[in-house]
């Protein structure tokens, strides 16, 4: 049987299946192993009925299932979780992230007191130093980002949705992610939103996690599809613009 989490757990871990608890499954088991002390509980979303690869499985730290219906979209399956979120911080976390060691401790000790977001630095499969932090999204960034010459931020503009520790008052003051996002578009969208309510997002470069990448757009046409509505939906809408002024403000300043 689990037991009771650490008093000093802090943190209501977000995952959402489709048809993916075989995968989920080794990040349990790391999260079991080194983020017991932060984490109060996992909320573990099957969107789609699938079997259930977590049988006989047993972990310390609490979980609670909650099985949809029909399936829901990105933002709308953690916006449900968030609804039984009862912690200072609430952990997005996509279902083919890898620990090493334990990061949520010192993640949370990063923490300022004007951090709405919070997040390691995410190392891809064959790559010997983590993703570069990313510019506000458009068309040319897009295009010129792997090129020779593109001018890295120092300080990333957003964060994909892979590994995302929000502040619960953070997430609750902007209404969580915008359900008319699918899938894809939801993480940069939340992330102006957050810096528009004067929120920082706070990266800790001394932290790492893996990402065992599963990158369905290039395999997918209705993967593809998703992905390029959402960004037509970011680029035509007021968090888009507000937030693309405020961003070269601050740089400029």
């Amino acid at each position: 049987m689990p037991s009771h989490p650490s008093p000093s757990a802090a943190v209501t871990v977000s995952i959402v299946s489709h048809g993916q608890l075989e995968l989920i499954r080794p990040l349990l088991d790391q999260l079991d192993r080194f983020g017991r002390d932060a984490t109060a509980k996992v909320l573990l979303t099957l969107n789609i009925p699938e079997a259930d690869a977590l049988a006989g499985g047993e972990w310390d730290i609490p979980m609670e299932r909650i099985e949809n219906a029909r399936p829901m979209g990105f933002g709308a399956n953690h916006n449900q979780a968030f609804a039984r979120c009862t912690t200072p911080w609430f952990l997005v976390l996509n279902p083919d992230i890898r620990f090493d060691a334990d990061v949520l401790s010192p993640l949370l000790a990063h923490a300022t007191a004007d951090a709405g977001l919070l997040a390691p630095r995410i190392l891809e499969p064959g790559k010997p130093t983590p993703e570069q932090h990313r510019a506000i999204i458009t068309p040319t960034e897009i295009l010129t980002r792997r090129k020779p010459g593109y001018a890295i931020p120092d300080e990333p503009a957003w964060i994909p949705g892979l590994f995302m520790l929000f502040r619960s008052e953070a997430y609750r003051q902007i209404g969580g992610f915008d359900e008319r996002f699918f899938m894809y578009g939801e993480d940069f969208d939340i992330c102006a939103r957050l810096r528009l309510a004067g929120w920082k997002i706070r990266i800790a470069e001394h932290l790492q996690t893996r990402h065992d990448a599963q990158r369905a757009s290039h395999r997918s046409r209705r993967h593809l599809y998703w992905h390029l509505t959402s960004l037509l939906k970011v680029w035509t809408s007021s968090a888009f613009w507000r937030y693309r002024r405020l961003d070269a403000a601050s740089r400029a300043g």
